[in-house]
């Protein structure tokens, strides 16, 4: 009998060095931050930009919401691919590159001499943020060490998206003052300096692995949603009937049934759809999707209502919305200690009723309104119905799922969100231009050249958004009423969510 063999010491296992291991304050958190500043920033930079584009390029009302809407349908269409190419080719290689698409194709913005080129530039911001947005998250992850530091370092760049969501109109509403090129232009020299300080300041993955990366459903999904966005933004325009419009529809349509096959077979689907077997979850990502939806369209039509009807400045239009970001930190605060108490659905569908009422009350309004007695209260209200809504909804699209799952949840939950926004321009956009052709007016040119009759017109129409953000938000209350997730739940979900935050 052979005498048994020493066993062999288990292998040593390589420590995982970090560039960062003593504070989050320096180089590194300047460069992540600033980009996520930045992506943030144009999300909201174009809504105060709209009127003065509209009047200088000549652009039709839908040629002004693809401003935005372009921007959104490729930022939030190619993220999830994003995230993938950065663990596929490198992070740091990615990140840069992602910045310098951004920083190239807002120097084309700013430069459009014509409708189709600004719309195209704006694609390509959107593909660049795609891209860089994703990955510099990742890159916080790999560059700051597990514990207080990465902690300080995930603090300093999730406060940039706040910040940036304020920012952006404030900051829109001035350079817009002077002209709304320089809403783009501003990008350029803070992308060089991101780019130069990335070199430096980055270390580039070790971890990139060659993966099969599902870029036909990433142009599928892209696709699909665009046609559509497309057909009933053009529907008010060319007419329900158009060839072009039915078109676009059926086409869009066909798109995302192709995109749904082509998941059902990816070895590493955008869509797995293993993580929507649970019937929260799938509700949850339903009323994220309308939650989104309201966000934009209550920025868009309330930014060319103070506007076109008002009359107000960019900068004091800009300004105007500063309560609402004031009622929803309020809400978030309190949203983030009552879920460790009451049901996620309560707080969602209460949120729900706050944002219903007042945009029905916002939907009364006309020219004569004022702002301290009849926009700042409804525009308080709304804020912090979305507060109390966007704390409970992240946190259920990750309850009761691995650590390793938490990644894929919220990046589903954000593209959700995010394709939201320019889906329910669509819809609600067509309800707007609808409603003023009904009433006689105009959804194209200067409105300061407009005949009394026209403005009503289309002050009717803005305010008649406002009836469709108000469907969108009961909606998204009404189906928040089918998750079941209790206050423990929730809970355990934020504690696993700040865990996988901290590396641990």
């Amino acid at each position: 009998m052979n005498a048994a063999r020493p066993s062999n010491p288990p292998a040593a296992t390589t420590p995982v060095s970090y560039p960062v291991t003593t504070r989050a304050f320096g180089l590194a958190i300047v460069v992540l931050g600033a980009l996520q500043l930045m992506v943030v920033l144009d999300g909201t930079v174009a809504n105060l930009a709209l009127a003065r584009l509209q009047d200088d390029l000549g652009l039709s009302s839908a040629g002004g919401k693809w401003v935005i809407t372009s921007y959104a349908l490729a930022y939030g269409g190619l993220m999830l691919l994003g995230g993938r190419i950065g663990d596929a080719f490198g992070r740091k290689r990615m990140f840069i590159t992602g910045v310098a698409v951004f920083t190239l194709s807002s120097m084309l913005c700013g430069l459009a001499l014509n409708e189709p080129m600004l719309l195209v530039a704006r694609t390509l911001q959107g593909v660049g943020a795609a891209i860089a947005s994703p990955t510099a998250l990742a890159l916080v992850a790999t560059t700051f060490a597990p514990g207080k530091v990465r902690n300080q370092a995930i603090a300093i760049f999730a406060a940039m998206t706040g910040i940036g969501s304020v920012a952006g109109l404030i900051i829109g509403g001035a350079l817009t003052e002077v002209s709304w090129r320089w809403i783009f232009l501003i990008n350029v020299p803070i992308g060089v300096l991101i780019v130069s300080l990335a070199f430096k300041a980055l270390a580039e993955s070790e971890d990139a692995r060659r993966l099969s990366l599902d870029v036909p459903g990433a142009i599928l999904a892209t696709l699909g949603c665009t046609s559509l966005v497309y057909g009933l933004m053009e529907g008010t325009e060319l007419g329900w009937a158009d060839g072009t419009v039915i078109g676009a529809l059926v086409l869009g349509i066909m798109l995302l049934a192709v995109f749904l096959r082509v998941e059902v077979r990816a070895e590493h689907p955008l869509l797995p759809f293993d993580l929507f077997t649970d019937r929260d979850r799938v509700a949850t990502f339903v009323s994220i999707f309308f939650a989104g939806a309201v966000t934009m369209c209550m920025a868009v039509f309330v930014a060319l209502f103070v506007q076109d009807i008002l009359g107000y400045a960019p900068l004091r239009a800009g300004l105007s919305f500063v309560p609402f970001a004031f009622g929803l930190g309020v809400a978030a605060q309190v949203a983030s200690k009552l879920a460790l108490r009451v049901q996620a659905r309560w707080l969602i569908a209460a949120g729900s009723v706050l944002m219903v009422a007042g945009f029905l009350f916002g939907s009364t309004l006309d020219g004569s309104a004022g702002y301290w007695a009849d926009l700042f209260g409804p525009i308080v209200v709304i804020g912090f119905g979305v507060g109390l809504a966007v704390v409970p909804l992240p946190l259920c699209a990750i309850t009761g799922v691995g650590s390793d799952e938490i990644g894929p949840l919220a990046a589903i939950a954000t593209v959700a969100q995010t394709l939201g926004g320019p889906i329910g321009l669509a819809v609600i956009g067509a309800m707007a231009s609808s409603r003023t052709l009904s009433l006689g007016g105009t959804t194209g040119g200067n409105a300061s050249s407009m005949n009394p009759a026209q403005l009503a017109a289309l002050g009717h129409g803005y305010t008649f958004a406002l009836v469709g953000c108000a469907v969108a938000a009961a909606i998204s209350g009404l189906v928040a009423l089918f998750i079941r997730f209790t206050p423990q739940q929730i809970a355990d979900a934020q504690a696993a969510q700040e865990a996988a935050n901290a590396g641990l």
